[in-house]
């Protein structure tokens, strides 16, 4: 990197954490797998990253933080950090294009996706990873919920599950999972997972034909299925394929359907939603011939294959708090106008109201941050017509120990 380069800064996920020397550091993460490193920037560096657009050279951008009032910034600091983020594969550049091709290459020729998160989002080992989803999973969440989602009647066609880690939201799973355990039909055998996107997509949903490894086993892909969709879609169903590599909101739900359906032989139609055009802009995704054909193509396998098969959102809902760029955590009040706003959301779904449900959380988006608008509006959509009865079986705040962050999230079961 030399003084005239105009360093940008690649699509990655910022997270602010606290640290004991800085205070607050700004943590980026690589959410497609073309690394595994994290890059943590002090702050007297985040007004320079910031400014790595692609727009300013390294001689401009230390002038303009300069002036800022940031005290005189060396040329050469800008330089060195554009180098090392350049490296690190968090710029886009060549460096960064070789490396994706590589890695892209090697997930193409694969036929199994791995468990990119055992060992660290949740147990590595079989008999751990069985212990914890029986014991802090399933069995505290009949603890806390007297009654059972059983109580609801009905087969389960539909069920709404968390993708925040299982360490986390342990309690939301095992309601989540109760849920299917206690309700799903003797024939069932196929499960539509959609789960939100963390890293940009080109299309609005992505398809991915490779079995899902896990702990417990690997789980396949319906191909017949996945042909079905695709067959039904005007863009290229898989041309963010790669999306599925690093992807959790997935990976999560294949792990508790393998521990619950034991030997039972099922298959997964694993689907990436994006709909980033329609969340920016608020505009119904309805309204999108692209996307309805693709979704009818989804809710044609729904209902062309009755009693077989259940659809999953791996869904999280709001993300408030100093990690995700607010100034202060929330504070009791705020913490219960939050719920009311997500539990307005979630009877919406519950419902079946699809366009209620994604006018309301797409009208303060940018400050509920809810991350499974897509998954759940596109679950709503492939169920909408089966008759199905939703049920809010469960509702959660995860708050963080250490600056007082929220993630929150729930379990919602649809029943017919």
């Amino acid at each position: 990197m030399g003084p005239r380069s105009r360093p940008a800064l690649r699509a990655v996920e910022s997270i602010v954490v606290p640290d004991p020397q800085h205070g607050r550091v700004l943590v980026l993460r690589d959410t497609q797998g073309i690394t595994e490193a994290q890059a943590v920037i002090p702050p007297p560096l985040v007004p320079i990253v910031v400014r790595f657009t692609g727009r300013l050279s390294c001689e401009d951008i230390a002038k303009e933080v300069s002036g800022d009032g940031q005290g005189e910034v060396p040329v050469e600091v800008v330089t060195r950090l554009a180098a090392e983020l350049d490296r690190g594969l968090f710029l886009d550049g060549p460096t960064f294009r070789a490396a994706r091709a590589r890695v892209e290459g090697d997930f193409a020729a694969a036929t199994t996706r791995p468990a990119s998160h055992a060992g660290g989002a949740y147990f590595a080992e079989r008999q751990a990873l069985e212990r914890y989803i029986d014991g802090s999973c399933l069995a505290k969440a009949k603890a806390t919920h007297a009654n059972g989602p059983h109580a609801n009647g009905g087969s389960l066609l539909a069920l709404v599950a968390p993708h925040i880690d299982p360490w986390r939201g342990a309690v939301g799973y095992g309601h989540a999972y109760n849920a299917l355990a206690a309700s799903l039909p003797a024939d069932a055998d196929t499960f539509v997972i959609f789960g939100t996107s963390h890293a940009p997509m080109a299309r609005p949903f992505a398809l991915c034909r490779k079995a899902f490894d896990t702990p417990l086993g690997p789980v396949d892909a319906d191909g017949e299925a996945l042909d079905a969709i695709a067959a039904c879609a005007t863009f290229d169903p898989y041309a963010d394929q790669f999306n599925h590599k690093r992807e959790h909101s997935l990976e999560f739900q294949v792990v508790f359907l393998k521990h619950l359906l034991k030997g039972r032989r099922f298959r997964i139609v694993p689907i990436l939603a994006g709909l980033g055009l329609q969340q920016a802009s608020g505009v119904d995704p309805a309204s999108d011939g692209a996307i309805r054909a693709f979704t009818d193509g989804v809710r044609a396998l729904v209902d062309g294959r009755p009693g077989k098969v259940v659809v999953v959102a791996g869904a999280d809902m709001a993300h408030v708090g100093p990690r995700f760029g607010d100034p202060a955590p929330y504070d009791e009040a705020q913490r219960g106008t939050l719920e009311k706003a997500d539990r307005t959301s979630l009877e919406l779904a519950a419902s079946l109201d699809v366009t209620g449900f994604w006018s309301h959380v797409a009208a303060d988006l940018d400050e509920r941050r809810v991350c499974g608008l897509a998954p759940i509006w596109s679950l709503l959509h492939a169920v909408s017509g089966t008759g199905a009865r939703g049920k809010v079986l469960h509702y959660e705040q995860t708050v963080d120990a250490d600056d007082g962050s929220i993630v929150s999230h729930a379990a919602v079961g649809f029943y017919g």
